[in-house]
């Protein structure tokens, strides 16, 4: 055998080992696709009774960190409504929410959100506070 034809016979068998090589790559995979926070349960806080005889109502505004779990992390009052009792049942009760946790590239991760709540005094007026109204009537 001579020698150009050695070089074809290498050159050749070169190419097809590259192109096999070639083939042999996989695929790269599938870009999953990123998903936003998705509130699951997430039942209105219920109205602090030590406000319902006074008539008062008002909007809380939480900022809250929903975790990989699914579960506010944490949550604190960004705007108070001004009345103490509402604030504290606003943040009580979104502790107990639910997510379905945002995700990038396949992996669960935290959210941060503003949380607006609202309260609005019961339309009927309990019946205690017409006692508590006799009781400080009374003066007592």
């Amino acid at each position: 055998m001579d020698l150009s034809r050695i070089r074809i016979v290498f050159a050749a068998g070169f190419a097809v080992s590259l192109l096999a090589a070639c083939q042999q790559q996989p695929p790269p995979p599938p870009r999953v696709p990123s998903t936003e926070l998705l509130a699951v349960d997430t039942p209105p806080p219920g109205y602090p009774e030590e406000v319902a005889c006074d008539n008062i109502g008002g909007q809380v505004v939480l900022a809250m960190t929903v975790g990989v779990d699914g579960k506010p992390s944490s949550v604190e009052v960004f705007r108070s409504s001004g009345n103490a009792a509402l604030d504290k049942a606003a943040e009580e009760g979104v502790r107990n929410w639910t997510f379905k946790p945002a995700t990038r590239g396949g992996q669960a991760q935290p959210s941060r959100l503003q949380v607006p709540v609202n309260f609005n005094p019961p339309q009927e007026r309990p019946q205690r506070c017409y006692m508590l109204d006799e009781q400080r009537r009374r003066g007592g």
